[in-house]
Parts: structure tokens; C-alpha cells; sequence
């Protein structure tokens, strides 16, 4: 029952890490889970340790650009996790952005 619940929570924890990276909290869901639903739990993990040392000693309290953290999943040594960034951090602009005339 509680990996259960870790694993309910690792969407939520997800959509936490990207409030620093100028999503705003729908984008952060959408991010989040389909991160989620794409990547193990170790590689969410080591997509947590990759953001987190990104930030080490940063005393900006300049939000970071969804392009930093697409570079931030660059550092993971796992090829998967950079391609389901960048598709999952385009996800939530190409559904909020608004139709163009035709």
C-alpha cells in the first residue's frame, strides 16, 4: 500500500520541481504526469538529483526557463529522459496556445 502511494505522489512532486521553471501550475500537472507515465521511477529520480544540483548555490530568485530545464534532463545519462522532457515541456504550450486563423 505505500509504494502505492509513492508512486500517486510522484506526479504531484513533479509538478512541485517545476513550479521553479516558469510552468505555471496547469502546465505543471500536464508535465507531470505525463513525465510519469513515461519514465521509471529511477529515472524520475535522477531527473530530481539532475535539477536540484542545477540549482545548488543559486541564490537568484529568477524563476528558470522551461529551456533550462530540458538542459537540466541533458544531464541525466539516459537518452530517454531528455526525449521525454522535451515532449512532455512542448505538451502544455501546444495545448494552451491559441488557434491560429485560418
Amino acid at each position: 500500500m505505500l509504494s502505492l502511494r509513492a508512486c500517486a505522489n510522484s506526479s504531484a512532486k513533479i509538478a512541485t520541481l517545476l513550479g521553479g521553471y516558469a510552468f505555471q501550475p496547469a502546465q505543471s500537472q500536464c508535465v507531470g504526469d505525463r513525465l510519469e507515465a513515461n519514465l521509471s521511477l529511477g529515472e524520475l529520480q535522477q531527473l530530481g538529483r539532475a535539477a536540484k544540483a542545477w540549482r545548488q548555490g543559486d541564490t537568484s530568485p529568477i524563476w528558470l526557463t522551461i529551456s533550462d530545464f530540458i538542459r537540466v534532463s541533458g544531464q541525466v545519462k539516459d537518452p530517454k529522459v531528455l526525449f521525454e522532457v522535451g515532449k512532455a515541456a512542448v505538451a502544455p504550450a501546444i495545448l494552451t496556445a491559441p488557434a491560429s486563423p485560418l
